[in-house]
């Protein structure tokens, strides 16, 4: 369609306008560039797909704006319709690369700011509360936390209450998990992109409506602020996280204050971000579920890190580098983790577990930056240091998809280890053990 817009029968048109239309195209696609890797939306390359849409839609918006003067209708017509077209495939294409929307509903709702699987206000918890009014499914609650004590500016939060929290007024002290998702995010992304609610709601299901609470977090404050989830120039997300939100839930929400019945769950830079606040709180939290995170908080290299997130202060870098500080503390009691990385020649519907102290073969395919490296180093220097760990390995790559099927693997563990009741007491798995049901 872009093609048929052009004005081939015009010498002038093709011979100053379209080169120009095809400099703006490559500019634009080279922005695009810059800002897709700058950002880190995925772990993987960007599909050849993505840069070519971007490009034709760079070249349509072109056309359409310097071949409008002396066109004819029908290419103008040809030009305005190429240009939604090929922006949408090129939404499309990145869409299949970062797998963010399951569906096109999901796609529908977050545009639009949609409401959530079984959201309801808390008012209406408080009345059902009062009713004694039990739901057959979990609900989610949007909530305001105060960032009186962090300062750091953030976006509305929301909380996961499963069917068992209405039991009782007051409500049972249920374990909690703080949900984190990529530097690429919303905090609703672990409900409309990961599945989360229908795998909690399943799990509670299973367990007489007893699940752990769920607070999905805001630790970047806008769609596209890469804080990783530490205290610095981009704001104080590491004190947002354990001294407003930890506060929050068990003054709002009832539950149990106990460090051994809180843990953290994150994918991508949320997976870094929960070894990293375990080991940095051991005080707060017990267990952790990194899913394909980093080695360390990052936005590059260690002096763009420390350049970009530290304002050059390497001091505050090591303080947040999750070897130095496990290192640094010593050995722990009470901590557990379960690191979950994707591998290409995992064999389908089985998780494959990995002994951390033997050398791994790394599957850079799966793991463009070495998630599955990332995840032995640290299950190495945490076992070293009294931290029962384990790296599990699944079929995928680092999207979405991976992070919703490494999220429900992991859960009956997690809420194991939480002290969730009706959950059996659970060990990390073994080879021979397989993963928990």
């Amino acid at each position: 369609m872009v093609i048929n817009a052009i004005e081939w029968t015009r010498r002038r048109w093709l011979m100053r306008t379209l080169p120009l239309a095809l400099v703006l195209a490559a500019a634009v696609t080279a922005l695009a560039y810059w800002y897709i890797t700058s950002i880190g939306v995925a772990g993987d390359p960007a599909p050849t797909s993505l840069w070519l849409w971007i490009a034709l839609s760079g070249l349509a918006a072109a056309v359409l704006l310097l071949g409008w003067p002396g066109a004819r209708w029908r290419c103008r017509g040809l030009a305005m319709l190429s240009v939604p077209l090929c922006v949408l495939c090129a939404a499309l294409a990145l869409n299949l690369w970062v797998g963010y929307f399951p569906t096109v509903h999901a796609a529908w709702n977050q545009l639009t700011a949609g409401p959530l699987p079984d959201q309801i206000d808390r008012l209406r918890v408080t009345k059902m509360q009062i009713a004694g009014t039990k739901p057959t499914k979990g609900v989610v609650v949007p909530v305001n936390i105060s960032a009186a004590a962090s300062g750091f500016p953030h976006r509305q939060e929301l909380v996961y209450l499963p069917p068992a929290w209405f039991n009782s007024n007051p409500p049972p002290r249920l374990p909690t998990v703080m949900m984190i998702s990529s530097a690429f995010n919303t905090p609703a992304d672990w409900l409309r992109a990961g599945g989360g609610f229908d795998t909690i709601d399943n799990f509670a299901a299973r367990h007489h409506g007893f699940a752990p609470v769920l607070v999905f977090v805001d630790p970047t404050g806008s769609f596209d602020n890469d804080t990783e989830c530490v205290n610095g120039i981009r704001g104080n997300a590491a004190d947002h996280l354990t001294k407003d939100v930890v506060p929050f839930m068990v003054s709002n929400f009832g539950v149990s204050a106990d460090r051994a019945n809180w843990g953290i769950a994150g994918w991508s830079m949320g997976g870094t971000c929960a070894i990293d606040l375990t080991v940095m709180h051991p005080d707060m939290f017990s267990a952790f579920v990194d899913i394909a995170g980093d080695l360390r908080p990052n936005t590059g290299t260690k002096e763009q890190t420390i350049a970009e997130l530290f304002g050059g202060n390497s001091a505050a870098w090591a303080a947040f580098d999750p070897i130095t500080v496990m290192t640094r503390h010593g050995h722990y009691t009470g901590v557990s983790g379960w690191f979950d990385v994707p591998a290409a020649t995992s064999p389908t519907n089985l998780a494959q577990v990995t002994n951390p102290t033997r050398s791994p073969t790394i599957d850079s395919v799966a793991n463009p930056e070495d998630q599955d490296a990332a995840a032995y180093s640290l299950c190495g220097v945490a076992a070293a240091n009294g931290i029962n760990c384990a790296v599990v390995t699944q079929p995928g790559r680092h999207d979405w998809p991976f992070a919703a099927q490494a999220f429900a693997v992991s859960l009956p563990w997690l809420a194991a280890e939480l002290g969730t009741p009706y959950t059996q007491p659970s060990q990390l798995p073994t080879r021979n053990s397989g993963v928990p049901e």
